[in-house]
């Protein structure tokens, strides 16, 4: 090799780890996929949308993604398996959470850094317009129908299908669980009548609440909605929604495990920034979520309880579970 070449190949490996740091410095350099395991049109899909813009007028090119199936494992599988550099980012979920816990994914939470919540999500019971008038007349159509009411939620084994469960043990009965790979497939087919009932969050349905195609009969929830006021709450109409503890549906935002501090750091500012602007907050009242400010260390801490919680909870109400029909 000629002195020259020998340089050149010096001054390159020398230069190599400080060139990594200047990336890390100036990051993002380039745009970041946010993969969002769900179907386009769900509550994660518009949140993640809602999100890109806002970003991207803080000159942060994010690109949504859409991977669903698996119950949100897909997606996230997609994620754990990138390069660990944050650009390539995904949108975690309690229905992933309750996957882990009836261990039907090999997915665990030790294969993400955890960045920001973006929504904490009230459930409701949907029927169509002109279904049930209210929870004790869908709980009696039910007992006079065993085994035969159709319930849809996004996926299967998660917070919605733990719901179904609940309403049909308030019954007594037996029902059909229908899952779906994603919220905007539910509401399609609760709309059309192609099943009974469904179990989905309030900006999955809001337009077609509002439009008249869909009616909720209660919230799954300790407290009435502010978008929706009128709509009881389960306990108010009678009916413990928690009988093995509380629950929170979320989504949250997580990159590959052992990303680089300053990119973390620089993950966790963009994204608080992001989610607490004026317009993400005004979003969020308009669908229907609530919003807060956890990040970093404080998320991975709520995200290990929340897990817990579904781990008994999961593990109680799947054990004597109605089997899909």
């Amino acid at each position: 090799m000629s002195l020259i070449k020998k340089a050149i190949l010096g001054a390159c490996l020398i230069g190599a780890p400080a060139l990594g740091w200047t990336a890390d410095s100036n990051f993002p350099n380039r745009e970041i996929r946010y993969i969002v395991p769900w179907n386009a049109g769900g509550s994660n899909d518009i949140a993640a949308r809602a999100l890109q813009q806002i970003l991207s007028e803080s000159g942060i090119n994010m690109v949504v993604e859409n991977a669903p199936g698996a119950t949100g494992a897909i997606g996230l599988t997609k994620v754990a398996n990138a390069p660990a550099d944050g650009y390539v980012l995904g949108m975690g979920t309690s229905s992933t959470l309750a996957q882990i816990a009836q261990k039907m994914t090999p997915l665990r939470n030790e294969q993400f850094t955890h960045i920001a919540r973006v929504s904490i999500d009230p459930l409701m019971l949907l029927v169509p317009k002109d279904g049930p008038a209210d929870v004790d007349a869908f709980l009696a159509h039910m007992k006079a129908n065993p085994g035969k009411v159709s319930i849809g939620t996004p996926g299967t084994n998660n917070l919605n299908h733990i719901f179904a469960e609940m309403t049909a043990r308030a019954a007594g009965v037996g029902y059909v669980n229908v899952p779906y790979p994603g919220g905007s497939r539910v509401i399609a087919d609760l709309s059309g009548k192609q099943i009974e009932a469904a179990v989905l969050k309030p900006s999955e349905s809001r337009g077609q609440i509002d439009a008249g195609y869909v009616k909720p009969l209660a919230v799954f929830d300790t407290q009435r909605l502010k978008v929706l006021p009128d709509v009881p709450t389960f306990k108010e109409a009678g009916h413990d929604a928690f009988p093995y503890g509380p629950l929170v549906q979320m989504a949250y935002v997580v990159a590959p495990a052992g990303i680089p501090e300053p990119v973390r750091q620089r993950l966790i500012e963009a994204f608080r920034k992001a989610i607490q602007s004026p317009k993400f907050l005004a979003f969020a009242d308009q669908n229907g979520f609530v919003v807060d400010d956890l990040t970093g260390d404080a998320l991975e801490k709520e995200i290990q309880a929340v897990q817990g919680a579904l781990n008994e909870v999961g593990s109680k109400v799947f054990k004597q579970s109605s089997k899909p029909q």
